[in-house]
């Protein structure tokens, strides 16, 4: 079904001041179209006739002379400047010829939350952990495209009754104008009508004259095991489709979470491992977690702080040459920091037993001063 908007003032539609700019009408159609857009608010009845409403409104104040006409003699001196009809609203169709497609809806998907590009293709991101990373998943992924209306196959008008001749171009679908300072007349592709030579008139119910509607999808992404964060996975036709043009690409990136333990270095895994002053001395095999689970790692005697140990193959999969990387694990002596008097006298005890045979570290630096002085 068709409709024809009830009398309204374009400036209140918009919710606009009537000294306002041409940026500011602009900006208000874009906030509120999008607040009112019927995919928006697809439980909503009235979506439809606001939004249409505030087409009719942007259609009449972003056009110079239409709002001249309008604010000397309101609703009549615009049906006048059209050639007759009772008002802007009311005894006059719905004009989507000013309306430019590309950029002022393009403005709106955008706000709707999806990218719309000139050749259909949309961009996502895909999150995924650490061990799905590493190991490699299947994940579905929803997301909104853009398909042509099916009540009116993406013409924007559901009859043919209901366009008129484009009158920039007059039906011809190309423009001439003169470039520069010779006399020589250029053609190009009119932009009100796309080369068309015709413009709706009365728009389509369903996507209220703009020809496409945003359609629930999914994809099944199989990512390999290895795959990195940033990485971008191209799938090709199951973007964006309509307006006469063959389906765009969705390019997923991947994003890695974090890892609570681990972190990534080329294909190897790091971690740190917290051990005692004890173990550090004296060695000890200990429980530590992996990619594939627990494992069991032998710190040896007089382990020194920040000590690289390496386990081989718990690493990240190689993606070209085949096998895994390593796991390094950071060796992080804790000190403890509260003593009470019998383990103070026994810490010293032990360092008057040892001296500083035990302190190379502590030797060879009191060493580098006295040569530093002398």
């Amino acid at each position: 079904m068709l409709t024809r908007c009830s009398v309204k003032d374009p400036y209140e539609v918009l919710s606009v001041p009537r000294n306002a700019t041409e940026a500011e009408i602009k900006s208000a159609f874009r906030r509120q179209g999008a607040k009112h857009h019927p995919d928006r608010n697809p439980d909503d009845a009235g979506a439809s006739q606001r939004f249409k409403e505030l087409n009719a409104a942007y259609q009449i104040l972003s056009d110079s002379k239409k709002r001249t006409m309008y604010d000397r003699f309101g609703a009549a001196g615009l049906g006048a400047a059209r050639g007759g009809g009772a008002g802007p609203f009311g005894g006059m169709p719905i004009d989507f010829s000013e309306i430019k497609i590309d950029g002022i809806f393009g403005d709106l998907l955008d706000a709707l939350g999806i990218k719309f590009g000139d050749r259909g293709d949309l961009q996502l991101d895909l999150e995924i952990d650490f061990n799905e990373a590493a190991f490699g998943c299947t994940k579905k992924v929803n997301y909104d495209r853009l398909v042509d209306c099916v009540a009116c196959q993406g013409r924007g008008a559901v009859k043919d009754t209901d366009f008129i001749m484009c009158g920039t171009c007059d039906g011809r679908g190309r423009v001439r104008y003169q470039q520069g300072v010779f006399p020589i007349a250029v053609e190009r592709t009119c932009s009100v009508c796309h080369g068309k030579g015709r413009t709706v008139q009365l728009a389509c119910e369903g996507c209220v004259g703009v020809g496409m509607k945003t359609k629930k999808c999914n994809l099944d992404v199989t990512l390999s095991p290895g795959v990195q964060s940033g990485s971008t996975r191209t799938i090709a036709g199951r973007g964006n489709i309509g307006r006469g043009r063959k389906p765009g690409d969705v390019e997923i990136t991947v994003k890695v979470r974090p890892h609570e333990l681990f972190r990534r270095v080329g294909d190897n895994v790091v971690c740190q491992l917290p051990v005692t002053f004890a173990q550090a001395v004296l060695g000890d095999e200990i429980e530590i977690p992996t990619l594939d689970g627990k494992g069991v790692l032998r710190v040896p005697p007089g382990t020194q702080p920040g000590t690289i140990l390496r386990i081989r193959g718990k690493g990240i999969p190689k993606r070209v040459v085949g096998g895994r990387g390593d796991q390094m694990i950071e060796v992080v002596v804790e000190i403890p920091t509260q003593l009470n008097e019998e383990q103070r006298l026994l810490v010293v005890q032990l360092a008057d037993q040892l001296g500083e045979s035990v302190q190379p570290q502590r030797r060879s630096f009191v060493e580098k001063l006295r040569d530093l002085f002398n």
